[in-house]
């Protein structure tokens, strides 16, 4: 892979509970001039992922509701400072206030993480292939913070047809040396990627993408393959 493209797909179409986020992708899709080919890859935003499947709930405004939500969500809160909360969610993230968004929703309202990220993934992958017969690899992202670094990047909270992670052990790397314990993780690569074209303040939710090498399409999911088991977890 020597170069790879991505394409910001806009809407301007507020989701809302129900809504067919495949008809808007593809409306998109065509917005800008493009057509869905093989193993390109199409990067949904959680909050249209979530806003589609109603995780969508009140919200009064207060300090006191927001924290109630946050840790509605959370089967673990790991530190507090104010309002703050950094927790485990339900799917295993470790992120800032589980993840619930105030930003981009109707007035009165808080959108939490979509259920079953990588469920969701799967669903929107077998739909665009029912409809354009063409296969491609989807990703359901967000944006966290990273743990002792400033700034957020997206990440991927779901995967449907590519290889979360590029397993590199066991190959040499340029000076002929055994690679023991490099695992690429490539689904948050790609997310970190996208995230530079999905402008926030303007009605991105959609990314396309290609280029990518075709080793890295194939079975997997974030739960299965990303997210790390307790045993395995140092920090734990």
């Amino acid at each position: 892979m020597s170069e790879l493209r991505l394409v910001s797909l806009a809407t301007s179409t507020m989701v809302h509970e129900g809504d067919d986020l495949v008809d808007l992708l593809l409306a998109a899709v065509a917005e800008a001039g493009e057509t869905l080919a093989h193993h390109d890859l199409v990067v949904v935003t959680s909050k249209v992922v979530s806003k589609a499947e109603g995780q969508v709930v009140p919200f009064d405004g207060t300090d006191q509701h927001k924290v109630a939500i946050v840790e509605s969500e959370s089967v673990r809160v790991l530190r507090r400072r104010g309002t703050l909360r950094i927790t485990e969610t339900r799917h295993g993230f470790i992120n800032a206030n589980a993840g619930v968004d105030l930003s981009n929703t109707d007035e009165g309202t808080a959108v939490l993480l979509p259920k079953d990220p990588d469920r969701s993934a799967r669903r929107l992958r077998g739909e665009i292939e029912r409809r354009c017969a063409v296969e491609v690899a989807v990703l359901v992202t967000d944006t966290f913070g990273r743990v002792w670094r400033q700034g957020v990047t997206d990440v991927a909270l779901g995967s449907a047809g590519l290889r979360p992670v590029l397993d590199l052990r066991g190959t040499l790397d340029a000076n002929g040396r055994l690679l023991e314990a490099t695992e690429v993780a490539i689904a948050d690569e790609i997310a970190g990627a996208a995230n530079l074209v999905l402008h926030k303040a303007a009605g991105t939710p959609f990314a396309l993408i290609r280029g990518l090498d075709e080793s890295f399409f194939g079975p997997g999911s974030v739960s299965e393959n990303i997210v790390r088991s307790k045993h395995e977890d140092l920090f734990r």
